[in-house]
């Protein structure tokens, strides 16, 4: 975050003559303890200070960068999720290409009659099968998709830096989030988490919208 002048000012402060007082703060600065709060309370919000009762106001030491890693490491997966978009496994190559157009996305999740993950498509995965000459309504998904157990997925409450280091480390586009249905062994999918749901966290990040 972009700190104003008299924000600068009051680290300034707090850094030389920490643990000090809001009022002692105020004499400093010419100004009432009211008209400060303000500026104090976002300080101690963004990291900058910390407070304790009867001693007053310290500087944490930390940076900017070393602020904003501390609020991206926070930031769990269910904060940033998309609507999963899914097929049955039994669906045709075509139909799933169709989906895939409609929907505007570059991951199909497959699921089986219980609603539980089986499979995933990808885009590689649509365009390899398509190369063929075989008729694409008649090869069903389960053919060409990745099986469980070899999908990557991720839970709500996962955090997203760890998501976004799978994404790289596994150079796929998305993770599907589940819930176990059964203890290790079959999932449902209750959302999807992508490249672009991290591009709009680094958009909040730069606008200073991630709480």
């Amino acid at each position: 975050m972009e700190l104003t002048s008299r924000q600068e000012i009051i680290v300034e402060i707090v850094k030389e003559s920490g643990p000090i007082t809001g009022e002692q703060i105020a004499e400093r600065l010419s100004l009432t303890r009211a008209t400060l709060r303000p500026d104090l309370a976002i300080l101690t919000m963004a990291g900058y200070l910390d407070a304790r009762p009867r001693v007053g106001y310290f500087y944490t030491g930390k940076s900017g960068n070393q602020m904003l890693a501390e609020k991206v490491k926070n930031i769990t997966v269910n904060e940033y999720q998309s609507r999963p978009v899914v097929v049955q496994e039994s669906a045709s190559v075509y139909d799933a290409i169709c989906t895939m157009f409609l929907e505007d996305v570059g991951t199909l999740f497959v699921v089986d009659k219980h609603i539980t993950l089986v499979g995933v498509l990808s885009r590689k995965d649509l365009l390899r099968a398509s190369l063929g000459k075989q008729a694409l309504e008649s090869i069903p998904v389960s053919i060409i998709m990745t099986r469980m157990p070899n999908i990557t997925v991720c839970k709500q409450d996962d955090l997203i830096i760890e998501v976004a280091n799978k994404l790289i480390e596994k150079q796929i586009d998305g993770l599907p989030i589940v819930v176990e249905v059964e203890y290790g062994s079959r999932f449902e999918v209750v959302g999807r988490i992508t490249k672009t749901n991290i591009t709009a966290l680094l958009v909040d990040l730069a606008n200073d919208e991630v709480i």
